[in-house]
């Protein structure tokens, strides 16, 4: 079964190389539309160059830096507005305007607060805030409260209601924003790189890559954008794992 799961996936990777290197022939130029081997090549390349680790260490630590601080004091905010009503009440418009607010008008407005090399772990946190509170939110407010009472009759302070009660309810609402939280922390970050253009960061990389119309280096940095983002939502998602255990 697991064999025929894997070469389904090998196949459909196959199918849309294909389709990518027929759409390369009939572009007929690379400049507009790299072809895959092109790209493998220089994604190689890539690999055994200081700069390319450098760009990549730099826009892991600032991103995923963004995504931590969002994902910790948005599930602070949310135990909080859980609690107190006045809380969720005051907080609710202003994650509203961020909800709805485009990210590029974020980045050129946090450009003119804030530096360019911090620019992409504000934005990260930015984006990921609303929807840790949001979904955090509903998870406490779905705790069965049946099982409250139970920890009440069995004399449960509140760390061990937190961690025996709380926690298990809330899993599964922590990966789900996890997962789409750190998609999006990925795509919001490097958009801000590529604005902001802080020295050393795939962003930065992206924006040149594209002014010099070097189409093969735009893929593969795009590439080791989503490379990135799969690995390390795996890795989050074994420390969830790791954690409930």
């Amino acid at each position: 079964m697991m064999k025929n799961k894997h070469l389904k996936n090998l196949l459909i990777i196959v199918f849309w190389l294909a389709v990518w290197e027929i759409a390369s022939l009939i572009v007929g130029y690379q400049v507009l539309l790299a072809s895959p081997d092109r790209v493998l090549a220089k994604f190689i390349a890539f690999l055994g160059m200081k700069d390319f680790w450098l760009s990549i260490g730099m826009s892991l630590l600032k991103i995923m830096l963004g995504f931590l601080g969002g994902m910790v004091i948005g599930s602070v905010l949310a135990f909080l507005g859980a609690k107190f009503s006045f809380v969720h009440q005051l907080l609710s418009p202003l994650l509203n305007i961020i909800k709805a607010t485009p990210v590029a008008s974020f980045i050129i407005l946090a450009l003119i607060w804030i530096k360019s090399a911090n620019l992409s772990t504000f934005i990260a946190f930015l984006m990921v805030l609303p929807m840790f509170y949001a979904n955090i939110y509903q998870g406490i407010k779905s705790v069965d409260g049946k099982l409250l009472e139970v920890a009440k009759v069995f004399g449960l302070n509140k760390k061990r209601t937190v961690l025996e009660v709380y926690l298990p309810s809330l899993r599964p609402y922590l990966i789900s924003t996890c997962t789409v939280g750190l998609g999006f922390a990925w795509k919001s970050g490097v958009a801000a790189e590529v604005i902001g253009l802080p020295d050393n960061t795939i962003g930065n990389q992206l924006y040149y890559a594209k002014v010099y119309l070097q189409t093969d280096e735009l893929f593969a940095w795009t590439a080791a954008i989503i490379i990135l983002s799969i690995l390390m939502e795996k890795l989050l998602l074994q420390a969830l794992k790791r954690i409930e255990r």
